[in-house]
């Protein structure tokens, strides 16, 4: 079905193409990047919404931060946080080399420290971090932003992880699901979840 679904998907350009190839050549864990399928979503989402300002927070690769940049108009910035420096000397010079480069403004560091002096107004967000922080990254986010605002959070179904069982003491899967209901029961937002690849939930401030 994969195969399927990215046969029928607009590819990306060259550039991710060649991002996406080196992150699975010189990185551990390649699939932690969006992928894709993913990337396009991201991308039509930014064209879509067009946000002035965008706040991911978990970098990676950057593969994420430059398919939203891709999709944004021109004046508009993407602010990845990334608190593993290790991960900056392969990272930065994609995000640096990139075609839109003056759009991705990369941050390493301990998000919630780093984020609160800078008073953003965030209009869309992207949460793919530590899975244990996500009630905690989606509170910090709520405090910047405002009616309209969209939250994305990867990996919210953890590969089916949250309605097995087998899983009831993985302190990650446990993490999913309280951030899954604590989000259900948020009445300032609408929401749902996509099910495509490892789960995607889209949650709209009302």
């Amino acid at each position: 079905m994969q195969t399927y679904i990215e046969a029928h998907t607009t590819p990306p350009d060259d550039y991710l193409y060649r991002l996406y190839r080196a992150t699975h050549l010189h990185l551990l864990r390649p699939r932690m990047a969006s992928g894709p399928v993913q990337g396009q979503l991201l991308r039509m989402l930014m064209q879509t919404l067009r946000p002035q300002t965008v706040v991911e927070i978990g970098t990676f690769s950057g593969y994420s931060a430059l398919a939203m940049a891709s999709g944004m108009a021109e004046g508009s910035r993407v602010v990845t946080f990334e608190i593993n420096d290790e991960q900056e000397a392969f990272t930065r010079p994609w995000l640096e080399d990139a075609p839109y480069a003056a759009k991705v403004e990369m941050v390493v560091g301990d998000v919630f420290e780093l984020l609160p002096p800078m008073q953003l107004s965030i209009d869309a967000a992207f949460i793919d971090a530590n899975k244990r922080e996500y009630i905690a990254y989606y509170n910090l986010l709520r405090r910047f932003t405002h009616s309209g605002s969209l939250i994305l959070a990867d990996n919210t179904l953890w590969d089916g992880h949250v309605i097995d069982p087998a899983y009831d003491r993985d302190a990650q899967t446990l993490a999913i699901r309280a951030f899954n209901d604590y989000v259900a029961a948020d009445e300032g937002v609408e929401q749902t979840i996509l099910p495509g690849r490892d789960g995607l939930s889209l949650i709209r401030v009302k």
